[in-house]
């Protein structure tokens, strides 16, 4: 992490763990000693509504206390989102966008493209099946994340999950596997 902060905005539905994801990244990246924001945000409060939460990560403290406009990066948690045009809204040239895919559609390569971006997938889908046995994405798109961004290190990643989910060693140790996996199979898209 070299800059004074990196902003990540992530993308999902009600009940898919996107504000879960965002307080984790925020924990570990408070384990290194950053400073962080973290904030959802709720449309209509119902399973399968849209979601989006904000993460802000700074070596330096930070004052700027509102949602991410201009991303550095954002995370698409939800696979059937992959086509939504406001993914990419205020995405930095440049930027990293990390998506819960097979494949990434013709319609996202062509949007990275012509905004310069770094695209990373991970079938996090799969992961999801084979670790917990239901569509629980948000962890192995936080691991996914690790891997493409380096903006927090997966140790703190996982010490901020142990902790998070401590009352259930079960949970967290899938939980823990799920990262681990995702870090491991997530690949940037060439």
């Amino acid at each position: 992490m070299e800059r004074e902060f990196y902003e990540v905005r992530w993308l999902g539905r009600g009940g898919q763990g996107v504000v879960t994801s965002s307080e984790l990244l925020a924990l570990a990246a408070l384990k290194e000693g950053k400073h962080v924001y973290h904030a959802p945000e709720f449309g209509p409060e119902r399973r399968g509504a849209p979601v989006r939460a904000y993460t802000r990560i700074g070596n330096v403290p930070l004052e700027l206390h509102s949602g991410i406009y201009e991303p550095d990066i954002v995370v698409v948690i939800d696979p059937s989102m992959q086509n939504e045009p406001f993914i990419f809204a205020g995405l930095k040239k440049n930027g990293t966008l990390v998506i819960n895919a097979k494949t990434p559609s013709e319609k996202v390569l062509e949007n990275v493209k012509n905004l310069g971006l770094n695209l990373w997938i991970v079938d996090a889908y799969k992961i999801a099946m084979e670790v917990f046995g239901r569509p629980f994405y948000n962890t192995p798109m936080l691991g996914a994340l690790v891997k493409a961004s380096n903006i927090v290190n997966l140790d703190s990643v996982l010490s901020a999950v142990s902790e998070r989910f401590s009352k259930d060693s079960k949970i967290a140790q899938l939980n823990v596997l799920a990262i681990k996996r995702a870090y491991e199979e997530v690949k940037k898209y060439e």
